[in-house]
């Protein structure tokens, strides 16, 4: 039993982190600030082979899997801790894997090749003003006449909006959709939405930012539609698939999610070691010397030590699944990995950022100091971003117990 990365993965680590440290670490406070990922940025990530990673070259990915799109998602998230970056870095990574295993040809054309290049998005639209854990409960419509769907709904809380309508070519989403009137979700269906096509809009189609307390830098909006159209063509799977293939897709974004937060508990782990060197109290002593301060910082390694390999976990069993496709493997044993890699990593990262802040005291609580910004980009995972953490919980328990023992 091997727990440690290959040579080639440990060489793509590296020269991930190499140029992460040089365009993204010296200006993620500032990012975070002002409230915007550069474009320039995007397009030098996408240059570098940071997004599509699973998805093959010939639909403009990368050739690559889940494990190396972990450890980049997991080395952005390092290089920017309010873990803004690594949101758009995780959703184009997962959902247009979605997108080709399951888009129709035309769709994958037109949307994957400008994702990789990191001159399009491609997220997830699911949540809706009454919940966001309820999948099967959503209420956006889409009425079939001829070959054009009719759209009409809101979704909220969606990650890159404004990237997607302002600042990239191509600005879309795996957007969810009731095509029959009987509840439930057998009667759901998956779209590639294009919103934003060389900066013309379809319509009936609006959005909105809203006003988050942290991961400033990358956008969370509102899309409204109001009979807008999709053409058939942009289904995706289809016409009573969307739930399924959804599932599909959350467990890929967790264990890139949990990538982004053992990212950036490493962060908090080595600011925290750093500041209780330097710091020097009662006759010029380290602040490291008492056990107050050097008890918590050691749990928290021991910790992310753990989660690390659970997220590591997680990832390689994405890989048999999808990419080696080995025999007696299912989707849905993804679950499993993908929920308890997100317990801990995200619970880590809540602790990491927590014990950084203690370290650091009253100065925490300074906008000089930063560390605050890592404490609230964290946040919005152990919240409810992807999935909140009981439902985590309760996928881990119907998977051991069994469902039916967990109906009430």
């Amino acid at each position: 039993m091997d727990f440690d990365l290959s040579q080639d993965e440990k060489l793509f680590k590296q020269a991930v982190h190499e140029f992460l440290s040089k365009e993204l670490a010296p200006i993620w406070s500032d990012m975070d600030s002002k409230k915007t990922i550069p474009t320039d940025l995007l397009h030098r990530m996408g240059e570098q082979g940071l997004f599509a990673i699973p998805v093959p070259e010939e639909y403009g990915g990368q050739g690559g899997n889940f494990t190396l799109a972990t450890l980049a998602v997991e080395e952005v998230a390092y290089n920017d801790p309010a873990v803004a970056t690594a949101v758009f870095t995780l959703l184009n990574n997962a959902w247009p894997y979605i997108l080709y295993l399951y888009g129709a040809e035309e769709a994958k054309q037109k949307i994957l090749p400008a994702v990789g290049k990191g001159r399009g998005f491609f997220g997830i639209a699911s949540t809706e003003p009454t919940g966001g854990s309820d999948v099967a409960g959503e209420r956006t419509s889409a009425t079939k006449n001829g070959n054009i769907y009719r759209v009409t709904g809101e979704k909220v809380y969606i990650s890159g909006v404004r990237e997607s309508m302002e600042q990239l070519d191509i600005g879309s989403w795996y957007l969810i959709a009731r095509t029959s009137p009987e509840p439930g979700h057998k009667s759901l269906t998956g779209f590639a939405f294009i919103g934003n096509d060389g900066g013309r809009r379809p319509e009936g189609f609006e959005y909105g930012i809203l006003n988050t307390i942290g991961r400033h830098a990358i956008s969370t909006g509102t899309l409204k539609f109001n009979n807008t159209p999709v053409e058939d063509r942009y289904v995706v799977g289809q016409e009573g698939r969307g739930f399924y293939i959804a599932m599909e897709g959350f467990s890929l974004a967790r264990v890139l999610v949990s990538a982004a937060n053992i990212g950036a508990a490493q962060w908090a782990l080595e600011t925290a070691i750093s500041y209780s060197r330097e710091r020097r109290l009662f006759g010029d002593r380290p602040i490291a010397s008492y056990e107050g301060v050097s008890f918590p910082i050691a749990e928290v390694a021991s910790r992310l030590e753990a989660a690390r390999l659970l997220v590591y976990k997680a990832a390689q069993m994405a890989d048999k699944i999808y990419v080696k496709k080995e025999p007696g493997l299912r989707p849905h044993d993804l679950d499993y990995w993908a929920s308890t890699a997100k317990i801990e990593a995200v619970e880590t990262a809540m602790t990491a950022a927590e014990v950084l802040m203690k370290t650091y005291g009253a100065l925490s609580y300074t906008e000089e100091a930063n560390v605050f910004r890592n404490l609230l980009g964290v946040l919005s995972y152990f919240v409810g971003a992807e999935g909140t953490q009981n439902i985590m919980r309760y996928i881990v328990a119907r998977e051991l117990i069994g469902k039916d023992y967990l109906k009430g």
